[in-house]
């Protein structure tokens, strides 16, 4: 059964219609759609990666990178956890959250990526570990932060 909200779809393509089907009917830029939330290359593949595409989508994932993707992703975000097997070294963004111990930033600045983001973990240290973040990216600036901001104005 396919739902609107999510579910089951009975093909790729039936997916790709509901995601178009979401768009804003009178939008004319580039239409992008990110693909995260748990592990997205648990069910994004080259079938589905076609069906968007077909749509006119240009595609996007965050990936933790312990799964190698199939190609035609058009923007891949790597957000490796500690002490996690990395297959994915390459993309356009690597996002750390920091501070981690067993992943440290300087064990991930030789990899091929365009940008490299800090995320200050979340919890009860948050503003303690947004100070970290900032302090590492201005002794590192090949490190840049990134913040999530529906955290910050209260959004769940």
């Amino acid at each position: 059964m396919d739902g609107p909200g999510g579910g089951k779809f009975r093909s790729p393509a039936a997916l790709a219609k509901a995601v178009l089907a979401q768009w804003p009917k009178r939008e004319k830029a580039t239409r992008f759609v990110v693909c995260t939330g748990g592990e997205p290359l648990l069910q994004l593949d080259k079938p589905l990666i076609a069906a968007l595409h077909a749509k006119g989508f240009r595609i996007a994932i965050e990936t933790n990178g312990t799964l190698k993707p199939p190609t035609g992703i058009d923007w891949i975000c790597v957000s490796p956890k500690a002490r996690a097997p990395l297959l994915q070294t390459r993309g356009n963004e690597l996002k750390l959250v920091f501070p981690q111990p067993g992943a440290e930033p300087q064990r991930f600045e030789q990899l091929a990526f365009a940008h490299f983001f800090l995320q200050p973990m979340d919890g009860p240290r948050r503003v303690h570990n947004t100070r970290l973040a900032v302090e590492y990216c201005k002794a590192h600036p090949r490190w840049r932060l990134s913040l999530q901001t529906h955290k910050l104005i209260g959004i769940p």
